[in-house]
């Protein structure tokens, strides 16, 4: 017996319509692409091609034919942020997707957002689907970013309370690990999500599912990159990273 091949997903191509820098490090670009998809889920993500590399971005919005990501830049590191600061109405890349399988659970008593840069604009997606079904949820957002200046635009609500935390130098996730920790967060029926680097996500699950003690199938919990890392490197030991994180708390696999 032979393997079947799994088959390739289709590939679409994605046009720049405009750019707009949101802060020093996030620059946003609209793609002119095909129509939206039926349904979106909050962490949505295309697959974008660059040259034989693919990277996975998370879907902004997606109106009509119009699909929103935004990148974070750091000067000329990687691929996608270096494309992104220097991209120009007409350029195209192709992508396949999306993907996804998390949005907030607007019944939930309050809600939790941890990331840092690479995932803001999954937390800000997550909070636009929260408030849209439930406008007076409670939710506390923990955002990382570099330095004062650099926050990004975050819907708001009523009840929506969010720290920023700047790094000012010092290694991802420290300090917004340090926040988390030390935070009076309520208790009763609690949803989190937390994604971003993996050196903050580590201790975080294990802090939130062991002393917090929040129900796992409540946490949606993943490391989108890690330090010293590339892409492909992190990809492929990824598994590896997870088991171990698992090993350390149970409560099922983390997402």
């Amino acid at each position: 017996m032979t393997d079947t091949p799994r088959p390739e997903r289709p590939r679409h191509t994605a046009t720049v319509l405009s750019t707009s820098w949101l802060s020093t490090t996030m620059v946003r670009v609209v793609f002119s692409v095909g129509p939206r998809p039926q349904s979106l889920f909050a962490d949505s993500y295309v697959k974008l091609l660059f040259g034989d590399a693919m990277r996975a971005y998370t879907v902004r919005s997606w109106e009509g034919s119009e699909l929103t990501i935004d990148f974070v830049v750091h000067g000329d590191e990687g691929l996608a942020g270096p494309w992104a600061a220097a991209a120009a109405v007409g350029d195209a890349l192709e992508f396949v997707g999306p993907g996804g399988e998390w949005s907030p659970r607007p019944a939930a008593g309050w809600h939790l957002f941890v990331g840092d840069e690479s995932a803001l604009p999954a937390v800000a997606s997550g909070l636009e689907l929260l408030l849209a079904a439930q406008p007076h949820a409670k939710a506390l957002v923990f955002a990382e970013i570099g330095a004062a200046g650099d926050e990004y635009p975050l819907p708001t609500g009523t009840r929506v309370d969010v720290t920023w935390v700047t790094r000012d130098g010092t290694a991802y996730g420290e300090r917004l690990v340090h926040a988390v920790r030390g935070a009076s967060l309520p208790g009763g029926d609690v949803e989190a999500f937390v994604h971003g680097n993996a050196e903050m996500v580590r201790p975080l699950r294990r802090h939130l599912l062991r002393e917090r003690e929040l129900q796992r199938e409540h946490v949606s919990i993943s490391g989108y990159w890690r330090s010293g890392m590339t892409d492909e490197g992190w990809r492929a030991s990824k598994r590896e990273f997870n088991a171990a994180m698992e090993a350390e708390t149970g409560s099922g696999a983390p997402s």
